[in-house]
């Protein structure tokens, strides 16, 4: 079983677990958010979410996933989904990122993966991994710029960053 400190993901952020106590404070979220549902559709209902609360990939259990909120007083500022030790013992994988619309474009998603990124190292992970929508290009952009590279094109972008 991984342990993580949840906590340690930010250092100026309250980041704790979502539970379906969360799922309205995750769709308002979501659903400011068109520009990602028009690569990734569909559009995000209360139910997706909760499902994707318990999504796995093949060979994962829930102790493995870490579906968590930052928090900035009461506001929901993003949502993150991560996976310990996937695909590989050494790299975490980022199923989903989503910045509240009202915080992006003011580097706030930026440090909030920098953040991450600077607690992932200090575990046993070497490389983050993640998946971008074709042709979604503020995803793309945002990730490249926070220091992710393509490592395979298929349905979609696979990017990672050694770390």
């Amino acid at each position: 079983m991984n342990s993580m400190n949840i906590k340690s993901l930010s250092n100026t952020l309250t980041v704790r677990k979502l539970n379906g106590s969360d799922v309205d404070l995750i769709y308002n979220l979501c659903a400011d958010n068109h520009l990602f549902y028009q690569y990734h559709p569909p559009f995000v209902t209360r139910e997706s979410i909760l499902q994707d609360m318990e999504a796995l990939p093949p060979g994962k259990e829930l102790s493995d996933k870490f579906y968590v909120g930052f928090f900035d007083a009461e506001t929901l500022v993003a949502v993150l989904d991560l996976i310990l030790g996937y695909p590989e013992k050494d790299t975490d994988f980022i199923g989903f990122f989503m910045m509240n619309a009202s915080c992006q474009g003011k580097g706030a998603g930026s440090k909030i993966i920098r953040e991450c990124i600077a607690y992932l190292k200090s575990t046993s992970c070497q490389r983050i991994r993640l998946g971008v929508d074709r042709g979604n290009p503020q995803s793309n952009a945002f990730w490249r710029k926070n220091g992710f590279h393509i490592v395979d094109e298929r349905e979609f972008i696979l990017m990672e960053q050694e770390i």
